[in-house]
């Protein structure tokens, strides 16, 4: 039996489901997340229901997307058999919103996300040509502060995330928060997706395909790094980032978006 009393359904571990528990941590969420009678929602990861009845209780058209068929079969009755609730079966690492949306009005997305998981589905939502106007997820604590790092601690994740949103932790999970307990720390994190991009839509598989080949191997100079993942003579390598205005012996954590983007314009060009 849940801690929540809702279900018997137990958590499946190849599934890492570990059901958020603590009524007050959703009641903030939902706060955060700013609903009211008509949103839409889509919820990633319901698992037992208890967020969801949170949501629905504010007013909201709530999507809910479960991978579990068990529990997406159970999810109706879970959630008081509400007619603002839609149940889809599926794997929202690959759903596109227009699958899901009853219009093309707004909507927010929220849910704690399973670790596995958490960044396919962030960046399938945030990537896609209709993003949500607001995300607040669950994540693991270390993901979470890698997703908010600044120059000097970039990575891939760093780029890829504030390429398309502004990201701000709101607060820290312990596992004591979760059933059955993870065994690491986790964060509520919101994202506010840019509409203004920095980048079209035809030229992101370039642009990340610079920024993977340069942190191919992130500890060793850029240069290098450059030439490594790129396939360039070392010469044009330094030449190319000498060209941007940006030191051959720096690392790729340390350049910020604006840098890559420079680089990136070079690149192509």
């Amino acid at each position: 039996m849940s801690t929540n009393g809702q279900s018997k359904i137990r958590p499946k571990k190849r599934l890492g489901q570990h059901f958020l528990k603590d009524r007050r941590i959703l009641s903030r969420m939902a706060d955060v997340l700013k609903i009211c009678s008509g949103d839409q929602v889509i919820e990633v990861g319901p698992g037992t229901g208890l967020f969801t009845k949170e949501l629905i209780s504010r007013g909201p058209n709530v999507i809910a997307v479960e991978l579990d068929p068990e529990l997406a079969d159970a999810l109706p009755e879970l959630a008081g058999h509400s007619p603002n609730l839609s149940v889809v079966s599926g794997d929202a690492r690959l759903i596109k919103p227009t699958e899901l949306l009853r219009s093309s009005m707004p909507y927010k997305l929220t849910g704690n996300l399973p670790y596995y998981a958490a960044m396919p589905i962030i960046r399938n939502f945030l990537e896609d040509l209709h993003p949500p106007s607001l995300m607040v997820v669950t994540v693991q604590k270390e993901v979470a502060q890698n997703m908010i790092a600044k120059p000097g601690r970039m990575s891939l994740l760093s780029v890829a995330i504030q390429l398309y949103s502004r990201v701000e932790i709101m607060w820290y999970l312990p596992p004591g928060a979760f059933y059955p307990p993870p065994k690491v720390f986790s964060a509520v994190v919101k994202l506010e997706p840019l509409t203004d991009h920095l980048l079209p839509v035809a030229e992101r598989e370039g642009f990340f395909h610079l920024v993977r080949g340069a942190f191919c191997a992130p500890r060793k100079q850029l240069g290098n790094a450059i030439s490594i993942g790129l396939g360039l003579i070392r010469e044009e390598a330094h030449q190319l980032l000498i060209s941007t205005g940006i030191d051959p012996s720096r690392r790729a954590g340390s350049l910020s978006l604006q840098e890559w983007m420079q680089l990136y314009r070079v690149w192509k060009d």
